[in-house]
């Protein structure tokens, strides 16, 4: 069965136990082509870092479960623009 994944490719995203990273962005999937393999996210920070995170929703390791949240478009209250339409980006396979 394939992993239930939480972030993709280009959300926007924060993390409620540490504030002081900003809001990133997902710049990298890696999903392993095992089952049961591992599914990883590299997020971009505005302090110039870069941190994976775990994106199975399944695991009990998922980024969800350590504070890690979507910036979800279109909240209550929020004035946004329409987006341009994104190409996928390739996935990148891990072993």
């Amino acid at each position: 069965m394939p992993p239930r994944l939480y972030l993709r490719l280009g959300d926007r995203v924060h993390h409620t136990e540490h504030e002081e990273w900003g809001e990133g962005a997902v710049v990298e999937e890696m999903t392993s082509v095992l089952e049961g393999g591992t599914c990883l996210v590299r997020v971009m920070f505005p302090d110039g870092r870069q941190r994976t995170f775990h994106n199975d929703l399944e695991s009990d390791l998922c980024c969800y479960f350590f504070g890690v949240r979507k910036q979800w478009r279109g909240a209550a209250g929020a004035v946004l623009e329409p987006e341009a339409p994104r190409a996928r980006a390739p996935r990148r396979r891990l072993p």
